[in-house]
């Protein structure tokens, strides 16, 4: 008996995805639970697990399809209940594995010869390689005239799998048999037209980063202000109690907690910098939910440190790195994105010198975070050479007037250059 697998609840608002990758193919075995195959949304990747245990059976989509929430999207035949446990047999795996003929009684003759040949396979002792095959691996084996002793196994403890066997049949299908060669072209005709295109359609992701950021362009009144900030203080502390902060809180102290702290002043100072524009209403917020922009394969996210003003500087990094490792194995969820009423992006990890970042809407302002590099600068006047860094507040002029930007970004300045600040809320 086959169940289906459907496309899951994928989020508020959210009705639809791509298929982004196919985890399981027909004919693999599928544990209660373990994901069968990955869909990119708007903002995530979503894994859809297997609601029983069996085997893989038919897909219902290519890898780039839109497909619907409730899609039935694969089959698991074989399969039972949640909890309960399954026994597939190795002839029963082979035929979920294969699919049905289609091509007249030369093809069915075919695949039964394969169905007699598994049958009357010697069953493996403990230890054999033929112990190690799954159904489907041995089905493979036999169908396309492999010795798996001749193939490296790519498979959890270096086991064999489906996709190794089909590699090494597409490889003996290339190799060169004795034949009477063709005279080899000249260098000219070599190197004649070898300027080469690609085009790879774009991840759902991208789509609607592309879409949004065209979007603010279009509807905001987008102005960037600059300053620079001396990071010596920040830097000295640092310094300081790195050691006994990694000691007591697990994590290193980063610029990124000292830069939302000090943001968090700012917005609270000036509210406008925190605050939406939504018709023709402005709307104001007494927390300050900050988004921070995260490089995930895909693209870029903008996972959520909510409630940052009531968090310490070791919360603040812990939330940091743990957006950061889920959103390079593609494990942030869509809760994970949602709000955020002001946006921190550190384009100096990439060695930025300076930029003007885009508002990520409904927002009305981002900080913009570059390198640190030594300059020479004037104190007390003498020229000295001090860790530099240019910020940038990009704002929508629609909400928030020149000196309200200019001021915040100077608070910000002024934490980041005397942390005490941040202490006794200044």
């Amino acid at each position: 008996m086959a169940t289906e697998v459907k496309v899951p609840t994928l989020g508020e608002s959210v009705t639809e995805a791509t298929i982004g990758e196919w985890l399981k193919q027909p004919g693999d075995p599928v544990k209660v639970d373990e994901p069968i195959a990955s869909l990119e949304t708007d903002k995530v990747a979503v894994e859809v697990p297997s609601p029983v245990a069996g085997v893989m059976g038919a897909q219902r989509g290519k890898v780039g399809d839109t497909v619907q929430v409730g899609t039935v999207i694969a089959t698991i035949e074989n399969g039972v209940a949640a909890g309960e446990t399954t026994q597939v047999a190795p002839r029963e795996a082979a035929t979920a594995a294969a699919p049905a003929p289609a091509g007249g009684a030369q093809e069915t003759e075919q695949a039964a010869d394969i169905d007699r040949e598994l049958d009357e396979l010697p069953k493996a002792e403990p230890g054999d390689l033929a112990a190690t095959l799954s159904p489907s691996v041995r089905r493979a084996v036999i169908e396309h005239g492999i010795d798996p002793t001749q193939v490296k196994g790519t498979g959890k403890d270096g086991r064999l799998t489906k996709e190794d066997v089909l590699a090494a049949a597409a490889a003996k299908k290339v190799s060169p048999a004795p034949s009477v060669s063709a005279p080899a072209p000249s260098p000219t005709q070599a190197t004649a037209g070898e300027r080469k295109t690609e085009r790879v359609k774009m991840t759902r992701l991208r789509q609607t980063i592309a879409r949004r950021l065209k979007g603010a362009q279009e509807e905001a009144a987008l102005l960037t202000t600059f300053n620079d900030c001396d990071m010596s203080a920040v830097i000295e502390a640092r310094e300081a109690y790195k050691d006994l902060f990694a000691k007591k809180h697990g994590i290193k102290l980063g610029f990124m907690s000292f830069f939302a702290k000090a943001s968090c002043l700012a917005l609270k100072d000036v509210p406008s910098i925190n605050a939406q524009i939504e018709g023709d209403e402005i709307v104001y917020h007494d927390f300050v939910d900050i988004s921070v922009a995260v490089s995930a394969p895909n693209g870029l996210v903008v996972p959520v440190v909510r409630d940052a003003d009531k968090k310490s500087f070791a919360q603040i990094e812990l939330d940091i790195a743990d957006f950061g490792a889920r959103a390079k194995e593609g494990t942030l969820t869509m809760d994970d994105m949602k709000g955020g009423t002001f946006t921190i992006s550190n384009g100096g990890v990439f060695g930025s010198l300076m930029s003007t970042p885009i508002v990520n809407p409904p927002q009305a302002a981002v900080l913009g975070l570059h390198r640190i590099e030594d300059r020479p600068v004037a104190r007390d006047g003498q020229v000295v050479i001090r860790p530099m860094m240019y910020v940038a507040l990009t704002y929508d002029h629609r909400l928030i007037d020149g000196r309200e930007a200019v001021t915040a970004l100077k608070i910000i300045k002024e934490a980041i250059e005397d942390p005490m600040r941040m202490l006794i809320d200044l």
